[in-house]
């Protein structure tokens, strides 16, 4: 399941992404609101938790309508400093669909978002990627090609999901760094080509069709045919 956090505090921000992926979620990360729009506009995310005061000239409720104006549903966990009943309530009007008050407990996030993407999502929570015969099981964390399971090592396995879940688009270095790796800047190394080469050896080597695609001067991307 794929999260993204809009939240300008860096401590809050840290603490709340931290805690979602060691429960096991993708999680995307803007501390302004400017390019949390533009994150949740263009990419499709199960749920968002999205702080009520940004900065960048877009404040939470102002990215919610934009959203809504949009038509589009995703569900939104508002957090805010702002306890008061009106300020909750203009929350709500805006589109959100739940409101937490600072300061919170983890486990009541994690519960508040578990079920807002039950609800957005009518047949439950997604347990599988799949991709031509690649199926990634995000419960038994088990890999498999043509009914042949895969093993791969932990770092390996957050990469295939990261490309399963952008499947068909390019997924550039610094994408990866930050969505795979928790780099917010170029370390200046062949990680990545190192994985990436690890992963096709697993995936792509044993069988006739190359799924893991380098695009030139832009990235990779993973897709039954070459892009």
């Amino acid at each position: 399941m794929r999260i993204l956090v809009v939240e300008d505090d860096k401590d809050v921000a840290a603490f709340i992404v931290r805690g979602l992926k060691e429960a096991g979620y993708v999680v995307e990360h803007a501390d302004n609101g400017r390019d949390g729009l533009f994150m949740a506009a263009s990419e499709t995310f199960d749920a968002v938790i999205l702080d009520r005061m940004l900065p960048g000239g877009v404040d939470g409720l102002r990215l919610l309508e934009t959203l809504r104006a949009q038509k589009n549903s995703v569900p939104v966990l508002f957090l805010s400093a702002l306890a008061e009943v009106d300020e909750r309530v203009r929350g709500l009007k805006a589109g959100g669909d739940d409101y937490l008050t600072k300061p919170f407990a983890f486990a009541e996030l994690l519960a508040r978002v578990e079920a807002l993407a039950r609800r957005g999502k009518g047949d439950g929570p997604i347990t599988k990627l799949v991709v031509s015969d690649l199926e990634l099981d995000l419960l038994s964390r088990q890999v498999k090609r043509a009914n042949q399971k895969i093993d791969l090592q932990p770092r390996e396995f957050r990469l295939l999901e990261y490309l399963m879940r952008h499947a068909g688009q390019v997924v550039t270095r610094t994408m990866l760094l930050e969505g795979v790796w928790d780099y917010h800047f170029d370390p200046q190394t062949n990680v990545i080509d190192v994985h990436v080469s690890r992963l096709r050896q697993k995936v792509d080597k044993p069988f006739p069709t190359q799924l893991i695609h380098t695009v030139r001067n832009a990235g990779y991307m993973l897709r039954a045919e070459a892009p």
